[in-house]
């Protein structure tokens, strides 16, 4: 069969002279594949990153200038190219030629390649949606917060750095070739675009299989792996329910890990990655943390789709991203909600009796409620995969979203849980369950610990939620919280070991030995690493073997992993804490060095090197690190170490102003109140103390710490009433504290 005319030699789809070895490109693949190559270029996977060209360039370079001030750039052709006229990293207006066009739909972006390797993503955008629905035109991906020279999320600063952020999804066998030494990058990838040897791997040995007498008994059919297959499964509905009676069995690497590689929000361990390979592999995906989804596990920052998916029942019973979508052309089997009709009978689900709505246009459908969107990047509105039952009644109590009000903007959460209840009377149901418990973890109430535990320790919520759970009991220690950390490092799935050893972080080295050395050559890449993370202060030469082998191998892979990313700050940051916890002072210092250059704003690097430099004595080198970096960005964690080095250095009256300001600047972070108040206690400003202390807890009410302090003044001042209240809060927080329970009895008993 012949391929499509788009694949000829150079276009679409063309291997580039710095493929890897074994990488044949797309247009090779089509000879054979010839239906499935045009589905592909139908996607927007073939578009994902293309030369600049006529067919390729969706945005108008006509010469509009667009934005304002500093902020605003001037797009225009050149001859054949396409040139964009912007403010660079020094503030002066420079002409850039266009080097790549990036994304398809509903907007494009598009990218300036650098002297040094670099190659950055433009700040505006291109609306490429239909003029009717507000697009054709261009738009700054910000809005009025648009970044300036120096702020990393400037176009030119490391946030916009393709090489790093972009290239590993939207383009095929990335290799990033860091050089540290020169602050250079020599990228190399096999095809511009996202091609078949992105999820199929490397395609040498299936040619040449291909080319040969087709032995079916070769493995993958000469690829090197492939994803793992799922059993069969009937997916036929029950009448009796409208729905899938079974599920089936979810084999390790299948399908779903192949996408999860770019649809899920996770940090790059490896460029070694293989079709069949868990993403704990190469990968290592955030929990459900806040900031990052809402507490009941809704997509609240862009995390892509992988998370919400792998929190749904559909998940649990084994129904894989290439049952609803194509797996060439991306697009849904069927349109709208007609994909949910594979399983799921209309019937019985279609209809007002469910839905609460008379059927005709407007009326909501599966993938409505179902399916609630949110807007990323402007225009970008996409689907939380989670499949979850609308609980307008969870959002009541724990603000959250609500497929309800997004469409009845008008009406509060608790209408729209009142009408839920008289179509589905007051029992709710739903397979996402945990939203009181991480609401409740979040506010650090001590309710959260019984639930936090029970789902630890629950295999049939997803690996996801239990390590979660696991990653919240460390603030909430009790005999009971420890025993199901300690079971979580048994746990089937990979980030559950993962959060149990993080549980671990504070504990005894000795204790920390005997938890985490058996992991130390645990199947999971991922697991392996935080290993290494947690034992970084174990000496090697006080190991025998075969531990020290597995320790300092581990130790190796460490390393690799976060040099892999020399070109990030908190990379360096992560070698730099790793070094100096195993002795290495020296080094510790020179990669923190090398992260501020890299970027000179990241606050956790300065801070860490303060606190270095607090180890070696040098307070004054520490004041000038974190004094540089508030002359940059004025941050609440650089004021609080500040003000502990001015502390150290016997500068009251000035470590006492940084200490304020850092509470000023973070009011619920419970530690700086904290610290406030003990600086002012230890120099005898009592009342002022008991001010910072009380103010504190008002923000944070459950923290253990500033409770004690309150405690202690309402004691002081025989204030019953209130040291009861608080007595009684402190140790339900800490259940196993003998002597808070004593004095809790005590009062019970005034």
């Amino acid at each position: 069969m012949a391929a499509p005319a788009e694949l000829s030699s150079g276009g679409i789809g063309a291997l580039t002279p710095q493929a890897p070895e074994g990488y044949v490109g797309s247009a090779a693949c089509a000879g054979c594949h010839a239906a499935e190559a045009k589905a592909w270029l139908a996607s927007q996977h073939s578009g994902a990153m293309s030369l600049p060209t006529e067919a390729t360039v969706k945005g108008r370079f006509d010469g509009a200038e667009v934005g304002q001030g500093p902020a605003s750039a001037r797009f225009f052709r050149e001859g054949t190219g396409y040139r964009v006229e912007i403010a660079g990293s020094d503030g002066t207006r420079t002409v850039y030629p266009i080097a790549y066009t990036f994304g398809l739909y509903p907007l494009q972006q598009y990218l300036v390649a650098m002297p040094d390797g670099r190659v950055q993503a433009l700040p505006f955008a291109y609306d490429t949606r239909p003029a009717s629905e507000g697009g054709q035109r261009w738009f700054h991906l910000y809005g009025d917060d648009a970044p300036l020279p120096g702020d990393p999320l400037f176009w030119t600063g490391p946030q916009q750095n393709w090489n790093h952020m972009c290239a590993e999804c939207h383009s095929t066998a990335l290799r990033k070739a860091y050089d540290a030494a020169a602050d250079r990058f020599d990228t190399r990838v096999s095809e511009i675009s996202v091609g078949c040897e992105s999820c199929h791997g490397a395609g040498a040995g299936h040619l040449a299989w291909a080319k040969g007498p087709r032995d079916r008994a070769i493995s993958h059919v000469g690829f090197a792996s492939a994803a793992a297959p799922r059993p069969v499964v009937d997916w036929t509905p029950d009448p009796k329910t409208g729905s899938p009676a079974h599920g089936v069995d979810r084999p390790p690497g299948d399908v779903v890990e192949t996408c999860a590689r770019c649809h899920a929000r996770r940090g790059v361990s490896s460029e070694s990655w293989q079709p069949g390979q868990p993403l704990t592999q190469t990968h290592m995906p955030v929990l459900l943390e806040q900031g990052l989804f809402e507490s009941d596990g809704q997509n609240q920052d862009e995390v892509f789709n992988d998370h919400a998916f792998k929190q749904s029942l559909m998940y649990k019973r084994g129904v894989a991203c290439t049952d609803c979508h194509d797996p060439h052309t991306a697009a849904l089997k069927a349109p709208g909600a007609a994909v949910c009709s594979q399983c799921h009978l209309p019937e019985r689900f279609a209809v007002q009796s469910h839905t609460g709505h008379a059927p005709g246009p407007g009326a909501p459908d599966c993938i409505g409620c179902h399916m609630p969107k949110r807007t990323y990047m402007v225009v970008d509105a996409r689907h939380d995969h989670s499949f979850r039952i609308p609980r307008p009644d969870l959002s009541a109590a724990l603000d959250t979203p609500n497929a309800c009000t997004d469409c009845h903007t008008q009406k509060p959460a608790i209408w729209a849980a009142e009408a839920v209840e008289r179509w589905h009377r007051p029992e709710r149901k739903g397979f996402q369950s945990w939203g009181p418990a991480f609401h409740a973890a979040r506010l650090g109430a001590a309710e959260a610990r019984a639930a936090l535990v029970a789902l630890a320790g629950n295999r049939d919520v997803p690996g996801l939620v239990r390590a979660t759970a696991v990653g919240a009991l460390a603030q909430f220690p009790a005999r009971i919280s420890d025993e199901a950390v300690r079971a979580s490092l048994a746990d089937p799935d990979p980030m559950v070991r993962v959060a149990g050893l993080r549980a671990a972080a504070n504990l005894p080295r000795a204790e920390r030995w005997r938890r985490a050395s058996p992991l130390l050559s645990d199947p999971s890449a991922a697991v392996r690493l935080e290993a290494a993370d947690q034992l970084a202060d174990v000496p090697p030469d006080e190991v025998v073997e075969p531990e020290r082998s597995r320790l300092l191998a581990a130790f190796s892979e460490y390393e690799a992993a976060q040099r892999l990313n020399a070109d990030r700050a908190d990379a360096r940051a992560n070698l730099g804490t790793f070094l100096l916890r195993r002795g290495d002072g020296a080094g510790a210092e020179m990669e923190y060095r090398a992260g501020l250059k890299l970027d000179p704003t990241f606050a956790p690097l300065r801070v860490n090197m303060a606190d270095l430099y607090r180890r070696q004595k040098r307070e004054a080198d520490a004041e000038t690190v974190l004094r540089e970096g508030l002359a940059m960005r004025n941050d609440a964690a650089l004021h609080h170490a500040l003000g502990l080095t001015l502390v150290r250095q016997k500068r009251y009256d000035d470590a006492l102003v940084a200490l304020a300001t850092a509470r000023a600047l973070a009011p619920a972070e419970a530690r700086y109140a904290y610290v406030e108040a003990i600086a002012l206690q230890s120099l005898g400003r009592q009342s002022e103390a008991q001010d910072v202390a009380r103010q504190g807890l008002e923000q944070s009410p459950n923290d253990p710490a500033l409770i004690g302090l309150v405690l202690n003044a309402a004691l002081g001042a025989g204030d019953v009433s209130r040291a009861r209240t608080l007595a009684e809060r402190l140790a339900g927080l800490q259940p196993d504290n003998p002597e808070v329970a004593r004095i809790a009895a005590r009062l019970r008993a005034r």
